[in-house]
């Protein structure tokens, strides 16, 4: 069994956020896996498809993915790969995790900048989808909050690392 957590990136704040979003997450991904469901049932048994069923299904993937970022990115359930692990030593690995968090979080910044944009834009112009006219600027404010999010649980890793003085991986 393992030992809890007592680093910051699972202080009691950030853990229920991160669960409150993972929870929302799970939904999405339920009324996607209904969606998609529905609509291979009615397009082949019924020959009657669902009318704007893939723009549900693209506007639902955002908020599946971005709203589970977070959680992935605290728990550490991203995809490591660790060929060079054993080359470059514990300082190696300790100096790449600063440089990969610290680029995450510079990259995460610039999209949810670029999509703070683009969700007031979408905002101030109506833009909807074409067959359901979906307000856009909702899954662009999801998008936002997931990438600041993610950028915040990197940033807090990253002071966890940098105070322990060790990689994230040992």
């Amino acid at each position: 069994m393992s030992t809890p957590r007592h680093d910051l990136v699972h202080s009691t704040p950030v853990e229920w956020t991160v669960r409150m979003l993972t929870l929302a997450s799970s939904l999405a991904l339920g009324l996607l896996l209904l969606v998609t469901f529905a609509g291979v049932v009615m397009r082949y048994f019924f020959n009657a498809p669902i009318l704007g069923s893939n723009e549900i299904i693209e506007l639902v993937s955002v908020a599946v993915v971005m709203l589970a970022m977070p959680g992935a990115a605290q728990r550490q359930m991203h995809i490591r790969v660790d060929v060079f692990d054993g080359l470059i030593g514990a300082f190696g690995r300790f100096a790449g995790d600063i440089v990969a968090r610290g680029l995450s979080i510079y990259l995460l910044t610039l999209l949810g900048w670029r999509a703070w944009g683009k969700l007031t834009d979408a905002a101030e112009y109506g833009d909807v989808t074409n067959m359901l006219s979906i307000p856009l600027w909702p899954f662009y404010g999801l998008l936002v909050l997931g990438a600041a999010l993610y950028a915040i649980v990197l940033a807090i890793q990253l002071v966890d690392i940098l105070r322990s003085g060790v990689a994230s991986s040992e």
